[in-house]
C-alpha cells in the first residue's frame, strides 16, 4: 500500500513538474537565450540554418537584442514558441528576425526581414522590405511569422 503511494505522488510530482516547466516556458524567455538555455533549441536551429549562405553573426547565434519575450502560437494544430529579435535596438526596423521553434524543439524556422536603412519615416517599411525564409517554413507558418511582425506598432 505505501509503495503504490509513493509511486502515485512521485508520478504527480513528475507530471506537475513538466507541466510547470513548460509553462515556465511560455512567455519566460526571450529569443536572445533561448539557446543558451536548452542544448536542444541550439541543435535545432544549427539545422535550421546550416545550409544558409551568408546569414549574419547575430542570425545564425540568435545573439542580437530581444525586448520582449516568446509566447507560445498555435499554428495548424501544433504549438510553438515564437519571439523576435533584432541585430541592435537601434535598428530593429532595419534587420530583424522572427523565430519559431516547435513545441517538440524539433523544428525552427525564422523570418529574417531588412529594411533599407535611411527610409524616409513616410514610407511603409512593408513595401521596402526583404523577407529571407529559414528553416523551409510552409505558407501557414510563414503567415504566422508574418503575423507575428504585424504585432509590432512600428510596422505598417
Amino acid at each position: 500500500m505505501k509503495g503504490t503511494l509513493y509511486r502515485a505522488l512521485a508520478t504527480a510530482l513528475l507530471v506537475g513538474g513538466s507541466t510547470a516547466a513548460m509553462a515556465a516556458n511560455d512567455g519566460q524567455v526571450r529569443v536572445n537565450q533561448l539557446l543558451a538555455s536548452d542544448p536542444e533549441y541550439r541543435e535545432t536551429w544549427q539545422e535550421a540554418v546550416e545550409k544558409e549562405e551568408r546569414l549574419p553573426e547575430w542570425v545564425l547565434n540568435l545573439s542580437g537584442v530581444s525586448e520582449q519575450q516568446m509566447s507560445a502560437v498555435e499554428e495548424d494544430g501544433d504549438k510553438y514558441l515564437v519571439g523576435p529579435l533584432c541585430e541592435t535596438e537601434q535598428k530593429c526596423l532595419n534587420k530583424r528576425l522572427i523565430v519559431a521553434f516547435s513545441w517538440d524543439k524539433d523544428d525552427a524556422y525564422g523570418m529574417l526581414v531588412e529594411v533599407p536603412e535611411g527610409l524616409p519615416g513616410d514610407k511603409s517599411p512593408t513595401r521596402h522590405a526583404d523577407y529571407r525564409w529559414l528553416g523551409k517554413p510552409d505558407p501557414g507558418m510563414q503567415q504566422l511569422l508574418k503575423e507575428q511582425l504585424k504585432r509590432d506598432p512600428n510596422w505598417y
